[in-house]
């Protein structure tokens, strides 16, 4: 069995990581800033093989790695609406604090370091694109992105082993939910308003991928032959997965148990626009998705249904990194001699 840190365990991809990772008999060190907060990992907190970690990517240090096997990097500020909100930050935490938590792996003599990165870096390709394909980002997140693959990638050896893991969009439930994620959100839309709203028409391609079978790919590529994933970049997603907005629309609208209005909006600031091929991951590591957009949009809408899943501010990852800026800058303006109230 294997040591894997997983920086980026408090979120949505991370926190199924763990767990799937403890289920398999590996000890797991979790390091995050939490800051969805650590109530979300639930008995995952008591786990005998499992270390909590409250840091910082930005500032990790080479001790810290020292005994590891595998790093799975996931850390980030998600998704390209949270990475536009400051991109100096993005930039600071996405690419160079990812590069740093390479750096350290490295040092510390891991074996195998794997980036989550995304899909987003095709922008707005045209044809089926491949791993090979160019790179055209269009927002922060994503240049971000492009930014960490190429540090992390600068760093593959035969010692140390870098995989780079582009994935879909990602949806399904987590036990840190999002609702800023493409099917998800259109569920939680149709199940609180009766309405879907598209944007741009619906006419932008987007492939996708459930957070589980997500999950499976970074498993997949911290215990296959090292010679198979070394300075590899892989597509995560499914061939048959690739879908037009308004055709995801439609699947959330034909598997609600009542009446959904769609409504269509011609203007879109979201740019991204772009059809993947996941032929290697399959042909290679033999990755072959197991779960349907029809399947996680029952399932998410049984969760809202019996109010097993967070809807809140939390979910909405832009929202809530407003949020806590907002109110760092108000905690600022008022705290005295280092005292809140006190």
């Amino acid at each position: 069995m294997a040591t894997v840190l997983v920086t980026g365990s408090g979120g949505y991809i991370g926190t199924l990581l763990v767990d799937r990772l403890l289920d398999e008999g590996h000890s797991v060190i979790g390091m995050d800033r939490y800051f969805f907060g650590t109530e979300l990992l639930g008995e995952t907190m008591a786990h005998p093989r499992f270390t909590l970690v409250r840091g910082d990517v930005r500032s990790c240090r080479e001790e810290q790695f020292h005994g590891v096997d595998v790093v799975c990097d996931l850390a980030a500020l998600s998704n390209d609406p949270a990475g536009d909100l400051d991109p100096m930050l993005t930039q600071d935490i996405n690419h160079r604090g990812r590069a740093h938590v390479a750096e350290m792996a490295r040092r510390a003599g891991v074996a195998r370091y794997i980036l989550a990165s995304s899909c987003s870096v095709y922008g707005t390709g045209e044809g089926v694109l491949t791993e090979d394909s160019p790179t055209r980002p269009v927002s922060e997140y994503a240049r971000a992105n492009l930014a960490a693959e190429r540090a992390a990638l600068e760093l593959n050896s035969s010692g140390f082993a870098v995989t780079v893991l582009r994935q879909a969009t990602v949806y399904g439930l987590s036990k840190r939910m999002r609702f800023d994620l493409v099917i998800n959100i259109m569920t939680l839309h149709a199940v609180e308003r009766g309405v879907i709203n598209i944007l741009g028409g619906g006419v932008q391609w987007r492939p996708l991928v459930h957070v589980r079978d997500a999950v499976d790919a970074f498993v997949l590529a911290a215990f296959a032959e090292q010679s198979a994933v070394s300075g590899r970049i892989f597509n995560v997603g499914s061939d048959e997965q690739n879908y037009r907005i308004r055709t995801v629309a439609y699947m959330v609208r034909e598997n609600m148990p009542f009446p959904i209005t769609i409504e269509l909006t011609p203007s879109d600031p979201d740019r991204r626009d772009y059809n993947v091929s996941f032929a290697r991951i399959h042909n290679e590591l033999g990755f072959t998705a197991r779960h349907t957009p029809p399947e996680a949009v029952r399932e998410i809408y049984e969760a809202i249904k019996l109010g097993r899943v967070d809807t809140g501010l939390r979910t909405v990852t832009v929202k809530w990194y407003a949020y806590l800026l907002e109110a760092q800058r108000v905690l600022k303006s008022v705290v005295l001699d280092g005292r809140l109230l006190a």
